[in-house]
């Protein structure tokens, strides 16, 4: 395809697709996905090697949250049953924090829900990252807190933190009806505020909301102008008791579709495979290897992910490797770019690989409720041997004909259950 030729052209370039281009990628068929696949993995691959970084998320404090976001679990007046509980100790922060740092992550991504962190919360939080930092030699951490006032970015870069997520979610223009009690201008400036302050930004979408392919459209052309180090693209999970329990949008290959157009119009960031891909991209989640370069390890931050021994041997069996301590993810241009902005740590303490080649070197999140597209790192006991790991409460069908929204099943911080029973 002509096309497909001129977006890896344009990738290896770091060139901006036009919007028609990138509307003909989502609206390409079946038979020419393997096609569209390997033409965004070539560009993949020019950035990132066969590496993916694995991400590990502590859930500091579940639910209770007074935004109204239509597809998190914890947003205000859910109807969900979901675990409840306060901020978590910097110890205990820690100890979860081990569990995915022993199974390979990168990159700690500490969440709490909440419209945004008070100044106290911002001392809470920096006394974790200490902690995490001093027991775990190399560990990038994220934060994702929600809005954040002025001066609480440069506390949170002083206290050592990497980076910080903060998602557009959807277009400027569907937002509002999505969420009421925010804007989607509030979420850019406090992605702007972290690049600001020195921190890597990351901020990403969620697919599957009921969204046209212009808005996807919309949303990816903007994080390419917000210019975010990664890109976390989650898929929705329709849980019980949120407003968007039925909207059930998604086919595995039109989730390969999104994820390819997001690599060509963002091809040199690190794009974050998040939540949902067990429940929509099911046995193809392999393929989508070829698009990202990072992944979540774990749990989802209220249900359960594949287990964590399971996406290792899934990494390996498609002929990837994780992404060790010792390598930088960014490309050197933008780890070059972030360290000149005050960038700190091992995002940018060694120079990336060069393009095409295989190193070993991860943050996604929520926006200011701690949504359900990140995952917990308090559950995860990684070194046990794998469980079988449900996400849904009943296997999702081929196709998005769905008997019913999906339950939430919650381990972790506040149960006895073992991670990943």
């Amino acid at each position: 395809m002509d096309l497909l030729k001129t977006l890896v052209d344009k990738g290896l370039r770091r060139e901006l697709p036009t919007r028609d281009e990138a509307l003909a990628v989502l609206a390409t068929s079946d038979e020419e996905l393997l096609d569209v696949v390997a033409a965004a993995g070539r560009v993949r691959r020019q950035w990132f090697g066969r590496r993916v970084k694995l991400n590990y998320l502590v859930n500091l404090k579940s639910g209770l949250c007074p935004e109204d976001c239509s597809y998190c679990s914890q947003r205000l007046g859910s109807k969900a049953e979901i675990l409840k509980y306060t901020w978590l100790k910097p110890d205990e922060a820690s100890q979860a924090a081990a569990a995915g740092v022993a199974g390979g992550a990168k990159r700690v991504c500490l969440v709490a829900s909440g419209r945004g962190p008070t100044d106290r919360d911002v001392d809470r939080v920096s006394q974790t990252i200490a902690a995490i930092k001093e027991q775990n030699e190399g560990v990038e951490v994220c934060a994702c807190l929600g809005l954040l006032s002025d001066g609480q970015a440069t506390r949170l870069r002083e206290a050592g933190a990497d980076a910080y997520n903060h998602n557009l979610n959807t277009s400027e223009a569907t937002y509002g009806a999505i969420t009421s009690t925010h804007t989607y201008a509030d979420r850019v400036e406090t992605v702007q505020q972290a690049q600001a302050a020195g921190m890597s930004a990351c901020s990403g979408l969620i697919a599957g909301m009921g969204e046209s392919d212009a808005d996807l459209i919309d949303v990816v052309f903007s994080l390419r102008e917000l210019n975010p180090d990664s890109v976390p693209v989650n898929f929705l999970i329709p849980f019980e008791g949120t407003p968007l329990a039925k909207e059930w949008n998604l086919t595995p290959q039109r989730c390969l579709r999104i994820l390819a157009m997001t690599r060509f119009v963002c091809p040199d960031v690190e794009v974050r495979l998040a939540g949902g891909r067990e429940v929509h991209l099911r046995s193809m989640q392999p393929l989508a290897l070829h698009l990202v370069n990072s992944i979540f390890l774990g749990d989802y931050l209220t249900s359960e992910g594949q287990a964590g021994q399971v996406d290792l041997a899934m990494i390996a069996d498609a002929g990837f490797e994780v992404e060790g301590a010792d390598t930088t993810t960014l490309p050197q241009h933008r780890a070059d770019a972030l360290a000149a902005a005050g960038g700190h740590g091992p995002l940018t303490g060694h120079d990336a690989p060069a393009a095409g080649s295989c190193g070993s070197h991860g943050g996604g999140g929520c926006g200011p409720c701690g949504d359900d597209t990140v995952r917990d790192g308090v559950a995860g006991d990684l070194a046990k041997d794998p469980q079988p790991a449900t996400a849904v409460a009943a296997a999702a069908p081929s196709r998005p004909s769905h008997a019913g929204p999906v339950a939430v099943r919650r381990r972790g911080a506040g149960t006895d259950l073992p991670p990943n029973a």
